[in-house]
């Protein structure tokens, strides 16, 4: 039971006000709301009858179509990162101690087990929403993510039960999140005529991208009142938008409802790609004596069945009649160019949050007099700079973007990012914070440069009838790439930690008295929880010290070993060595995005 019954009438009242405006101001704008002809499929006034009626119509469904979206999308990328500021609070709500053995693989689960579900199904999603409707679908998707959200709300186990449950509940999450993200830039490209495309794009890009950034700020500020509340507050806004969305949203592109579903395709596809990803994921934990998994055979053997899998989906896709995938689409330039630099910038970034967020929460927040407690909420706070030059300049670029093409903002964008990631190598751990404020900006001013021109130049280039899939391939690149970063960088750091970290922290804890043998006994923490320590903002030093250990040591030498600066200042040299790598991976990564862009070509002809 939930110990706080107290606030449930609060929020069932919260719940209905939300939808009760959200329905209201929709018949304001909406009272001659169009419906699908069942002969012609335009759209047309309820009776209005004449050229005038109906363009009015189709005026007001553009913007109830990219409103519902919007909506849509902003509480898909909102959850996939309100977690990753929120799991300090996760953890000791459903009572995981963050150092046993499990306690690795719990994290990982939900942290990347939303994002690589998302990844898996997206294709499919994206073709079978091309044969049954972009609409119907993406409904669908509303309601599910509501139900996830209200179970993650409800969880009521606690330990290794309780921590499963929310695992199980993400997935399901995951699954809502793909039919949201996979139709999402097919409706607004169904409704918006060419011209007005990269505006719609640039505002539905800025909550897509702004709100996993707002995720930050909102995970802090609600874990630091209750973990519930991180998930309960997708609800009111779910429902309300699963509503909206069966009221208001009709079909209004083409759809290849004559054609059969890829089924050889889909399978081959989802169970390549999850193998893979799973396989990834279990090559940073530790396994048997060794620090990181990638001797495991379940490893080594996911890598190569992942690999083999996708390999005979492209097989299969080339010589289907009616491909899931639709792999021709690639023969287009840009196209080709925009899906390239997309999947590259989103390897380079996917991870830069985590690490951000690593860097503050572990090392940089406690050693500026912030308590474990307190560095979540300070983390989101400090990563603001990010989210205002990404709202700065994504409406603008996609609004300049419809007149003069995307190559040359999306291009620009990239470089942006180049330098941001450069700037970063040469912060030391304990920077001062304007230097870090000017990184982040210019990181997010790359990142609205980027991404609605980039978006729109791609949706631009298929027919119409072929957008479903189209968006569900540019959403699986992106969220693919994304869980590929999160296992480099995750690598990256575990194996620079594994090199310096034992040798630092046995150093560290004999200057304070610890004897030398059990000091280098408490040196060998597997890095992979060391990292993790530090992400959750915990300091593990009293756990690994047996309390006679502790006790035995003058009091300034106790107080110094459980207090707030000690243990970032351990891991600091490892983490920051493998910070600075994994940087340099990032911008060399992005360099070569921006290169993939420019070479889209000049603008074209976008397809009505």
């Amino acid at each position: 039971m939930i110990a706080w019954g107290g606030l449930h009438s609060k929020y069932v009242l919260y719940y209905l006000f939300v939808i009760e405006i959200l329905f209201m101001f929709t018949e304001a704008r909406g009272r001659n709301h169009m419906r699908a002809d069942p002969q012609t499929g335009n759209l047309g006034s309820k009776g209005g009858k004449g050229g005038r009626a109906q363009a009015q119509a189709k005026d007001s469904y553009k913007w109830i179509a990219l409103s519902n979206t919007t909506l849509g999308i902003l509480m898909a990328s909102l959850n996939a990162n309100i977690i990753l500021i929120s799991l300090p609070a996760i953890f000791r709500g459903i009572k995981i101690n963050p150092m046993a053995p499990s306690g690795a693989t719990y994290l990982l689960w939900m942290l990347m087990g939303y994002t690589v579900v998302t990844a898996t199904l997206l294709v499919s999603f994206g073709r079978i929403s091309d044969i049954f409707g972009r609409v119907r679908l993406y409904n669908l998707g509303f309601a599910i993510f509501t139900l996830a959200s209200v179970l993650l709300f409800l969880t009521p186990g606690t330990g290794s039960a309780g921590a499963t449950e929310i695992i199980v509940f993400r997935l399901l999450q995951g699954v809502g999140s793909g039919f949201l993200f996979s139709n999402s830039t097919a409706i607004i490209t169904d409704a918006f005529p060419p011209s007005q495309r990269g505006m719609a794009m640039g505002l539905n890009q800025i909550f897509g991208i702004g709100g996993s950034l707002l995720g930050l700020i909102v995970g802090g500020l609600l874990a630091d009142v209750h973990w519930r509340l991180v998930f309960l507050v997708s609800v009111p806004v779910g429902l309300a938008g699963t509503f909206w969305a069966y009221f208001k949203l009709k079909e209004t592109g083409k759809l290849t409802s004559h054609e059969k579903i890829d089924w050889l395709g889909n399978g081959t596809f989802a169970v390549g790609l999850t193998v893979l990803l799973l396989a990834l994921t279990y090559g940073i934990m530790p396994y048997g004596q060794a620090k990181m998994g990638w001797g495991d055979p379940f490893v080594i053997a996911g890598i190569i069945i992942g690999v083999i899998l996708l390999a005979a989906f492209i097989y299969i896709e080339l010589h289907t009649k009616v491909p899931m995938f639709r792999l021709d689409l690639f023969r287009i330039r840009a196209f080709a160019a925009g899906n390239l630099s997309l999947f590259l910038s989103s390897i380079a970034r996917g991870g830069l949050q985590f690490m951000l967020i690593i860097w503050l929460q572990g090392i940089w927040l406690p050693l500026h007099g912030y308590s474990f407690e307190q560095t979540p909420l300070w983390a989101g706070i400090y990563m603001l700079p990010l989210m205002v030059g990404f709202f700065l300049m994504g409406p603008l670029s996609g609004y300049l973007s419809d007149r003069y093409g995307a190559r040359g903002f999306a291009t620009v964008g990239m470089l942006l990012s180049t330098l941001a990631f450069v700037l970063l190598t040469f912060l030391p751990a304990n920077f001062t914070y304007l230097p870090f404020v000017i990184i982040l900006l210019i990181s997010g001013l790359g990142m609205g440069m980027f991404a609605a021109p980039n978006t729109t130049a791609i949706m631009n280039t298929v027919p119409a009838e072929h957008r479903g899939v189209s968006s569900g391939m540019r959403a699986t690149l992106q969220n693919t790439g994304m869980a590929l970063s999160m296992t480099l960088y995750f690598t990256i750091i575990i194996f620079g930690m594994m090199q310096h970290l034992p040798l630092t922290m046995y150093q560290g804890l004999v200057h304070v008295g610890v004897p030398a043998a059990v000091a280098q006994q408490t040196a060998n923490l597997p890095p992979t929880g060391a990292l993790f320590a530090a992400f959750l903002g915990y300091n593990p030093m009293a756990q690994l010290l047996q309390p006679q250990v502790l006790h035995s040591l003058p009091a300034a030498s106790q107080q110094l070993i459980v207090g707030k600066t000690f243990f970032p200042q351990l891991i600091a040299p490892a983490v920051m060595s493998s910070l600075r790598v994994a940087f340099y991976i990032s911008a060399v990564l992005s360099f070569i995005a921006a290169i993939a862009s420019y070479m889209r070509g000049k603008r074209t002809e976008a397809v009505r």
